[in-house]
């Protein structure tokens, strides 16, 4: 899963070379994508991969919420100088690494100058330091959210079997693959309620994606199934008790799907 292109990072800097960092996303909100990210942190570090999430849903960040973590220095912290890099860096259940961002700061809901050249410095500092760089990015479409997908070279889009999903998610990945210039995005359907579900949403989207990134002539699109998890009543007790799923139900069938996510971006 290569994604890398020159319009991919519209900062117009050049990231340094390191780890893979891949983007997290959704077209909307309660898809669970933050819990994806962290099962796929622990799944990869469970591999022997040094990880690092990096909260980049600035100003809704959720996170710590997900792993039960109360930091007492975040990305807040490291943006005013209040802390250093390697204080406001966690270690999380799971084996890997966080960059905890603080929820309800106002000045971080838009994009600023100031916002972008900190948030590309902060990715720029920690490439060179891990295997994998995974930006837990907010919902949406908002110029925050663009401009952290921007900052990595893969994209991972979640969404479930709802039609309001699929719909947002649509409109996402057009968006990724017009203003970014994305040609190839991938996709993890969540809460599946049978074996596949996902293969079936993602030839749907793509159909309906094919036909519209055509219309420019000389492009093509590809949206890639990179995963299925499944609809799995352990995946809500873990989020209660603020658990991961792979390190207390790691024999569900919503946990085997995480480790074959893994085991397929590892690849």
């Amino acid at each position: 899963m290569n994604t890398t292109t020159p319009a991919a990072n519209p900062s117009g800097a050049r990231l340094r070379p390191g780890a893979r960092t891949l983007a997290v996303t959704s077209g909307k909100g309660g898809v669970g994508k933050t819990f994806v990210t962290a099962n796929l942190a622990a799944a990869l570090a469970a591999r022997g991969q040094k990880v690092l999430v990096l909260d980049a849903d600035l100003g809704l960040a959720n996170l710590d919420v997900v792993l039960n973590l109360h930091p007492k220095l975040t990305l807040h912290d490291v943006f005013t100088d209040k802390a250093t890099l390697d204080q406001a860096i966690l270690p999380a259940p799971g084996g890997f690494s966080v960059l905890l961002a603080g929820s309800g700061m106002v000045e971080y809901s838009r994009l600023t100058p100031e916002v972008r050249d900190k948030l590309l410095h902060i990715v720029e500092l920690v490439k060179p330091r891990f295997d994998w760089v995974l930006l837990d990015t907010g919902a949406g479409i908002s110029d925050v959210v663009l401009f952290a997908v921007s900052l990595a070279s893969d994209v991972l889009v979640v969404a479930t079997p709802e039609p309001t999903s699929l719909t947002d998610a649509y409109a996402t990945i057009k968006v990724l693959a017009t203003q970014q210039d994305r040609r190839h995005v991938g996709l993890v359907v969540n809460q599946a309620s049978r074996a596949g579900e996902g293969k079936m949403i993602c030839g749907q989207l793509q159909q309906v994606l094919q036909r519209f990134v055509a219309a420019i002539p000389g492009q093509s699109f590809k949206l890639e199934l990179q995963g299925e998890v499944r609809n799995d009543a352990s995946v809500r007790q873990a989020v209660l008790k603020r658990q991961l799923l792979l390190e207390h139900f790691p024999g569900s069938e919503a946990a085997q799907g995480i480790k074959a996510l893994a085991l397929k971006l590892l690849g």
